[in-house]
This record gives C-alpha cells, structure tokens and sequence, in this order.
C-alpha cells in the first residue's frame, strides 16, 4: 500500500445495473493533500479489459479500420457509424491472443508479427476498462477472409482500408472521433519512419 492508497477508504459499493456492464454506486472517504477527510460519491462502470490494433499495410502506406453503430455516438448527436481500429474485450485471453481473434473476426487478415505498445484508460473519471494498444504490419496476402464481425452477435462491420494521411486529416474533419483510433493514427505518424518498411 502506499501512501496515496492510504488517503482513499471505501465505504460501501451498491451495484445499480448488471446488464450488458455492471453499474455500481460507490461511497468513498476521501483525504485530500491538505489532511481533510471528505465522504465522495462516484457512479462506477466495470468494463473488463480490451484490446485494439492498428493494421499497417507499409507497401502500400494504407491503415485498414472498420465501421461500425455505436449506439452512445448516435446518442451524442455524433455519427452513429463509427471509423474505428479494430478492437474487442478479452474474454479472459491474452491481450495478444484477443486482439488477433478480434482482427482476424473484424477484417478478415491473418496476424503475424504484432506488436505490443501500451495501455490506457481510456475514460479513468467513470470506466475500469484498460485497453491494450497493439500494431501489426500486414500485406494483402494476410487477409484470409472478408471479415466483419461474427454473424452470431450481430456484428455489421465494415471494412475501410485509407491512406494513412487519408485517416489522419479524418481526424481534423470529425469523421474519426473514436478516442483509440485517434491514438493509434497518431502514434503511426509519429513513428512513419520506422513503420514505413
């Protein structure tokens, strides 16, 4: 336990929903830096853990995303269909192991070489999910089939395959707004050089 751990005492949880995610209302006290102690209130959401990818086809400098509803984007007033990387729970696999099952249901390519560069909480004010942040080189003789999503959950993915300049000016115009695509696209052109092949 460390200090900071010593500052925060929960006092009591309260699960409000479990449905698709588990919903709690937590009591917590709190001490802040200057000593006081205050009882907090906090709406908590328990995402399991996630994983997303980018696909990188260096050859021919393309990025292959899917689209897909999003039901909360929709609700916000955004676009409900969503340009994405793609991504999925890890169902109690590996990070590694999820995000090639999730590729490979998604867009239909073969992963060989993937690569493991981060994690991140993507939404720490209300959400436990940790997201795991891959990237893999691929080339058209990696995609094996069409791809997009697994009839059996009602997935209706859409394969998009753009420039990678094509995707980052998306960002600048609104059309990609998803928060891990964002990461991922900008990561890429940080790193051009050493993925460019």
């Amino acid at each position: 336990m460390t200090d900071n751990d010593a500052r925060v005492k929960i006092v009591s949880e309260k699960t409000l929903s479990d449905g698709w995610t588990r919903l709690s209302n937590y009591e917590l006290d709190y001490m802040d830096r200057n000593g006081e102690t205050h009882r907090l209130h906090r709406e908590i959401y328990h995402r399991t853990p996630a994983a997303c990818i980018l696909l990188h086809d260096p050859k021919r400098g393309m990025v292959v995303l899917v689209k897909q509803f999003r039901l909360p984007a929709y609700l916000s007033g955004e676009p409900g269909w969503m340009i994405e990387v793609p991504a999925g729970l890890l169902d109690e696999d590996h990070p590694e192991d999820a995000i090639r099952r999730e590729a490979m249901e998604e867009t239909g390519y073969r992963l060989r070489d993937v690569r493991h560069l981060f994690k991140a909480l993507t939404s720490p004010g209300s959400v436990t999910e940790l997201v795991h942040f891959f990237y893999a080189p691929i080339d058209l003789a990696d995609r094996i089939n069409g791809g997009g999503g697994l009839a059996e959950e009602h997935e209706d993915i859409e394969v998009v395959e753009l420039l990678l300049d094509e995707a980052v000016a998306m960002i600048e115009s609104g059309e990609i707004c998803d928060a891990k695509t964002i990461m991922l696209l900008q990561w890429a052109v940080i790193n051009r050089t050493a993925i460019s092949g």
